[in-house]
């Protein structure tokens, strides 16, 4: 393999660019930010995840309210894995080559964070533009309401695909590669997907907002879609205040003039030049792109169906049924709520983790103790099923479900180290690449969507062939999450950084 910093071509034309070739923008010399300002840039996370809560708790179960079976649910999700395939490698290809006054990163934010406000009215009203085309709400199947959702649920991971990379990019321009302030950054910027999770999860959970918005509650909406529909509302606002603080409070140089005059054709070579650059890859890299890719295996049906399965396997309900299922859904919200504690304070100490562990240590540990837990799903489906109580109509017993949220609970520490570890060591291995941030962060995406994709198009038929319900899914969850723990633990080397004794 050669070493990408001798013989790298993209290497050697990142040096020449600017003195005899246009082909590469000229990276603009970003002055040192002060962590307080890192601090604020990353609090559009909590704007962007607050709805990414709504959307992993709410959604796959309202789906189900409008008539799409279970084994076809995770299809709809489809979309989120598939546009970030493209969308998020060519918007931090275009990020890193923008020459816009206002920065290279920050009109994208911008865009990105008006497309979601968009999208979650879409879906918010999506039943009741169905019955407005002809939708016949004493039925269970509502087919143009599950078309208008589809189309804001496109829009929807469209928009956080164009919105996420360039923010993440944002700041490992601030921090101009430093390994320690990316690491840092990277914490703050899970902290803060932390506190949109808990704000999100919370207002999930919440039954009671279709009493305060009293307008969300029409004929075609009952009480679970007005919910929804007023939670959306509360994410609107969030997102339009954190969006301003975070572009505000970042100071981005514009890029160069002489990067303005590139190819009309380098829109075109992007997929070419993103894939070309795989075989200038040290191993060390393919090692965090391999992990990445494992562990989403195991993240994704955890991310699709932990509500779900929290209505079905553990209070017994029927998404066609009512308050039973509802009742376990916003349990579930519940539980991903107290996961997002454990997420914030884990981010907390997530700087001095790695530093005296060592990033690929605990990435593998955490990785580790994701498996124990799906393990532990299992376990407790078949304790439920054991008891019987479901079948009788009976209540789930509180010793259950306080494991269920138990379980909810300690995935808030892996959740945390996925959040921040893969793009903390990606983005100090891709560096010597002369890559920019933003294409650096459309590598790792691959990583993570590939799998995503695989598992959204498997699962629901894989849980159908063995009867239906998520035990399934959460099996092959758990041996991938498993095999990233080993993988991590063995091959990511054990590098531990001393806190430099300066002032920051």
């Amino acid at each position: 393999m050669p070493n990408p910093t001798t013989t790298n071509p993209h290497r050697s034309r990142t040096r020449s660019s600017t003195s005899t070739s246009t082909s590469r923008p000229v990276q603009p010399v970003q002055p040192r930010t002060p962590l307080r300002q890192l601090l604020r840039v990353a609090s559009v996370a909590s704007g962007i995840q607050f709805g990414w809560a709504l959307q992993l708790s709410l959604l796959t179960p309202y789906v189900q309210q409008l008539g799409i079976p279970h084994k076809w649910a995770s299809i709809i999700w489809l979309c989120g894995p598939v546009s970030g395939l493209f969308v998020q490698p060519l918007v931090g290809h275009l990020s890193d080559r923008c020459s816009s006054r206002f920065g290279r990163r920050r009109p994208f934010i911008l865009v990105g964070a008006a497309s979601i406000v968009v999208a979650v009215v879409i879906i918010g009203y999506a039943a009741d533009i169905g019955y407005l085309i002809g939708d016949d709400i004493t039925q269970n199947y509502r087919p143009f309401a599950i078309v208008v959702f589809v189309i804001g649920f496109w829009i929807l991971d469209v928009a956080n695909n164009v919105t996420q990379g360039p923010c993440r990019a944002l700041l490992a321009d601030l921090t101009c590669n430093d390994a320690r302030r990316t690491r840092v950054a990277n914490a703050y910027f899970s902290l803060f997907m932390a506190v949109g999770n808990i704000l999100g999860y919370a207002t999930g959970s919440y039954s009671g907002w279709y009493k305060i918005f009293t307008f969300t509650l029409t004929p075609a909406c009952s009480i679970s879609c007005a919910n929804l529909k007023s939670a959306f509302f509360l994410d609107v606002a969030f997102i339009v205040v954190t969006t301003y603080l975070s572009i505000v409070s970042a100071h981005e140089v514009p890029l160069s003039s002489s990067g303005a005059g590139e190819s009309g054709s380098a829109e075109e070579a992007f997929m070419w030049e993103l894939f070309g650059t795989f075989k200038y890859f040290s191993m060390p890299v393919w090692i965090v792109l391999s992990v990445t890719a494992l562990t989403w295996i195991g993240w994704f049906p955890f991310n699709l169906f932990d509500t779900d399965w929290m209505g079905r396997e553990i209070y017994g309900g029927d998404p066609e049924g009512g308050l039973i299922y509802d009742t376990g859904v916003r349990m579930g919200a519940l539980g991903l709520l107290l996961n997002s504690v454990v997420l914030a304070v884990t981010s907390l100490l997530m700087e001095r983790l790695c530093r005296k562990r060592g990033a690929g240590f605990v990435w593998g540990i955490s990785n580790i103790f994701m498996a124990i837990c799906f393990i532990a799903m299992l376990v407790l489906t078949y304790a439920a099923n054991s008891i019987g109580y479901v079948s009788k109509g009976q209540p789930p017993p509180t010793g259950i479900v306080i494991a269920a949220l138990a379980i909810f609970t300690i995935l808030g520490f892996p959740m945390a180290i996925t959040y921040s570890v893969p793009y903390a060591l990606i983005s100090t291995h891709i560096e010597p690449l002369g890559l920019g941030q933003g294409l650096s962060m459309g590598v790792l995406n691959l990583a993570i969507v590939v799998p995503q994709i695989v598992v959204s198009l498997g699962s629901g038929p894989w849980d159908q062939l063995f009867g239906g319900g998520n035990s399934p899914a959460f099996a092959v969850a758990a041996v991938a999450a498993l095999l990233s723990g080993l993988l991590a633990l063995l091959a990511i080397p054990r590098t531990r950084t001393q806190k430099p004794r300066v002032r920051i």
